[in-house]
């Protein structure tokens, strides 16, 4: 037995089938023809520079050159000693003499009542007077007599030679050492202060220059009240401060 089906719905089937084929005949072109996104490239690198060598020189590794070490100083102070600049060597002053290849010369001295000092084998040889670096002129002149070349230096210990005094009605009475630029005022600072009973407008400053004794009035009332500040001297070694 035969099937039959009515035309129209062949006719319709047929005309859908035709409708699918060009469609998807279509759309085969177009997705041929559609181009491939780009590819974002990497930006393009320097190229890399090659790290120059490094040589060491021959020899080995560079230093810095050798520094020669300083011959040791003609002239120094000890610790804790302050050399003023217009220093003169005096009596009591202890000194150290260093001879630096004859070490049997080097000895420590202290600067006699006559301003003489005793080191081996020299015998006596005047100090008193002399800046340090002048004594050590003359202690090389003398060992050349027995040291070739001698190498010395002079050590300041202690200055004992610049002193002043002062005496009556301050706290601290008695010698001070003259380390430095002092004046009138300050070493009244330094002695500890007047006395309840000083009479500050009569304090006499008594100084030996060229063998003759002078003074000097200070009012101690003036000064620390600003007026006639030149009577407030810088005192020199040997001064002698009265406070009556």
């Amino acid at each position: 037995m035969i099937a039959r089906f009515p035309l129209k719905n062949i006719v319709s089937s047929v005309a859908l089938g035709l409708t699918a084929l060009a469609l998807v005949a279509a759309s085969i072109p177009c997705a041929a023809q559609t181009p491939a996104p780009a590819q974002t490239s990497a930006p393009a690198q320097p190229p890399a520079q090659s790290a120059r060598p490094t040589t060491a020189p021959a020899g080995g590794a560079t230093t810095a050159p050798a520094k020669t070490p300083a011959g040791p100083a003609g002239v120094i102070a000890a610790p804790g000693v302050n050399i003023p600049a217009e220093y003169l060597i005096g009596s009591d002053d202890v000194l150290s003499v260093i001879f630096w290849r004859d070490k049997e010369l080097t000895a420590d001295v202290s600067v006699r009542p006559d301003g003489k000092i005793s080191l081996p084998l020299l015998n006596d040889i005047q100090a008193s007077g002399l800046t340090p670096a002048q004594l050590k002129d003359r202690i090389v002149e003398e060992s050349k007599k027995y040291v070739e070349d001698p190498n010395v230096t002079v050590v300041v210990k202690q200055i004992n030679s610049r002193r002043v005094f002062i005496t009556g009605e301050v706290k601290k009475p008695g010698p001070y050492p003259l380390t430095g630029a002092t004046t009138v005022l300050q070493m009244i600072s330094i002695s500890g202060g007047l006395g309840d009973y000083a009479k500050s407008d009569k304090i006499m400053i008594v100084r030996n220059e060229n063998g003759k004794p002078v003074s000097f009035r200070f009012n101690y009332k003036e000064v620390v009240e600003g007026k006639k500040l030149a009577q407030n001297i810088e005192l020199k070694p040997g001064d002698t401060i009265i406070v009556p």
